[in-house]
């Protein structure tokens, strides 16, 4: 029973922080293009989920080749992508990217479809 509860601790401790940590990476410029671009792709509230996976996906690329494109670097893989602390960073990402895309969604239902509903009432 001692490691229910120790394994039930570390999964909740992973949920609170990786809500904090997701928001960190989402809210830089980088994270806020990704997620605008698949709000705005997104139909309805069904493909939350994967798109917040290709958001995540997309983000996690784009770190590898930015440097790469701009000439500041070579392509390479991420140092401690075999290490569970890599995938850690890329769960919360994909819980950040769950809470962004929904609120700018929201947002993208609530003021773009009424304007053109009451665009094509006139």
């Amino acid at each position: 029973m001692d490691h229910v509860s120790l394994y039930l601790h570390d999964i909740l401790d992973f949920f609170r922080d990786g809500f904090r940590e997701g928001f960190q990476h989402v809210n830089g410029v980088l994270g806020l293009m990704i997620a605008l671009y698949f709000a705005y792709q997104m139909a309805d509230w069904k493909k939350i989920w994967a798109i917040a996976l290709g958001a995540t996906i997309t983000h996690l690329v784009a770190v590898i080749m930015i440097p790469f494109l701009a000439n500041e670097g070579t392509l390479q893989l991420p140092h401690d992508l075999l290490e569970l602390s890599y995938w850690k960073t890329a769960a919360a990402l994909y819980l950040g990217y769950v809470v962004v895309v929904a609120v700018l969604f929201a947002l993208k239902t609530q003021f773009l479809a009424k304007g053109g509903e009451a665009h094509a009432h006139h």
